[in-house]
């Protein structure tokens, strides 16, 4: 029997670039609503709780964005995540902040489909642009109406 000490893991840093989306925010553009990014307990999730309006349908949701780790495998490089809501949808993502720019790919890390938007110098508006793989998108924009906590 093994009497080693036990190492908890840690959250990969990169996490740590996702707290600036920490909070409630009011959602404008294509879609409406607001949407509440919290963090799971340990932080190595970040949690998106979504209430929108879509092409006129009331959609709520929910997103668990973090790096995938299979059993027995390393965590993945990029950050994902996979989205739920109410209409049937699942959809995957990765998510990456640069600077002022969040990037947020359909599927996977350079995908056709995609938002790019830039956070002001406050970091309390972000606006950018859903862009879709047939010309299509809409114009969006988040402003921070909460502040949340950090990861405990």
């Amino acid at each position: 029997m093994e009497t080693g000490a036990y190492t908890a893991p840690t959250p990969n840093p990169d996490m740590q670039s996702l707290n600036r989306l920490v909070g409630s925010w009011k959602v404008s553009g294509g879609v409406e609503g607001i949407v509440t990014y919290r963090w799971m307990e340990g932080g190595f999730f970040l949690i998106q709780d979504v209430q929108l309006k879509q092409y006129g349908q009331d959609v709520k949701g929910i997103e668990i964005i973090g790096h995938v780790q299979s059993f027995g495998e390393e965590p993945s490089k990029d950050i994902k995540s996979r989205y739920y809501d109410s209409m049937g949808n699942t959809l995957d993502y990765v998510y990456e902040i640069d600077g002022d720019t969040l990037m947020i790919w359909g599927g996977e890390k350079g995908s056709p489909a995609y938002f790019k938007g830039e956070f002001n110098t406050d970091g309390n508006v972000n606006s950018g642009r859903w862009v879709y793989p047939d010309g299509g998108g809409y114009e969006s924009t988040m402003t921070r109406i909460e502040t949340g906590a950090g990861p405990e």
